[in-house]
């Protein structure tokens, strides 16, 4: 009620739980209202952490010119986001159970094949074959296990279904599935957390978000490149070194993409895992390009009877 009586401002806020709520809030009163990332604010704190010195640092932060901000989401966005973030704890809770399966299995000798699938194929005979091997009571453990398993499987396909069918209907999403290597799930994701992509300026500021970018040391004249800064997003970076995989493993006419002449060159001079991450970097370029311009993934003839991405 106090900020609806006050005429338009600038209003910093530090994004957290809530803080999208809040900014919707205040812009539909008028006011400038803008969110930054926790880790930014905090070189401008002068002492201790308390209220007066929170509200003078991200008051000074927030006037800052080159100060980054956190664009703030719809609704819409952040119910995206909740479904994936229910389905990767669902992944998780999944992959615990089959580990602490095969670690019991193994502690008594029984090896399966690396892979859910050769595990799922093979646990009902294990199961089955009454052995010397698995006492009764380690028998019933790991039914119990199986049982939770079958049921996280049957919520993950339920989520997985939910998201697929959204990203279908939104016109974004079914942009970016144009993308090689990108379906429903990796293209609602990136809606979610970064909706039209206003927030970033070219698609190298995208992935250096996402930290698929190498870590600089700089200094004096001497620029040193180490490993990938792991900065940013996690969930969708992840999901973008999925999708490189997929194109080198999977995809075999890269042609149709534009992307043969680029990957047999990397080929020669990149391990396979060290060409991945690049791969995904240049998918990832590439997706904030499609989204940023509200086009598909099309090519474009060069002079020389080439293909590049558009």
């Amino acid at each position: 009620a106090r900020l609806a009586n006050m005429p338009p401002c600038l209003i910093g806020m530090e994004a957290c739980v809530g803080a999208h709520h809040l900014s919707r809030r205040l812009a539909s009163l008028g006011h400038d209202a803008r969110l930054m990332p926790a880790k930014y604010v905090r070189p401008y704190s002068k002492g201790p952490k308390n209220d007066f010195n929170d509200a003078e640092a991200i008051a000074e932060a927030v006037q800052r010119p080159t100060m980054k901000f956190v664009a703030t989401k719809t609704a819409e966005q952040l119910d995206l986001q909740a479904l994936h973030r229910v389905r990767e704890r669902l992944v998780s809770q999944r992959t615990g159970i089959i580990n602490q399966i095969r670690a019991f299995m193994l502690e008594r000798g029984i090896a399966v094949r690396q892979g859910i699938g050769f595990l799922r194929t093979e646990l009902p005979t294990i199961l089955a074959t009454r052995t010397d091997a698995l006492s009764p009571r380690i028998l019933r453990v790991i039914e119990e296990l199986t049982g939770d398993w079958r049921q996280l499987d049957q919520r993950i396909d339920s989520l997985s279904g939910e998201i697929e069918a959204l990203a279908r209907q939104d016109q974004a999403c079914s942009r970016l599935m144009t993308v090689p290597g990108i379906g429903p799930i990796i293209s609602s994701a990136m809606v979610a957390a970064i909706g039209t992509g206003d927030v970033f300026s070219k698609g190298r500021d995208f992935g250096a978000w996402l930290g698929l970018v190498p870590k600089q040391i700089s200094t004096g004249d001497r620029t040193i490149l180490g490993k990938i800064s792991r900065r940013g997003n996690r969930y969708l970076r992840v999901l973008f070194v999925q999708a490189a995989w997929v194109v080198l493993v999977r995809i075999k006419n890269w042609e149709r993409y534009g992307l043969r002449s680029w990957i047999e060159a990397a080929k020669k001079r990149l391990h396979h895992n060290v060409l991945a991450i690049a791969l995904a970097n240049k998918l990832a370029r590439i997706a904030w390009a499609v989204l940023a311009k509200g086009r598909a993934f099309e090519l474009t003839r060069t002079n020389d009877a080439g293909v590049r991405p558009a």
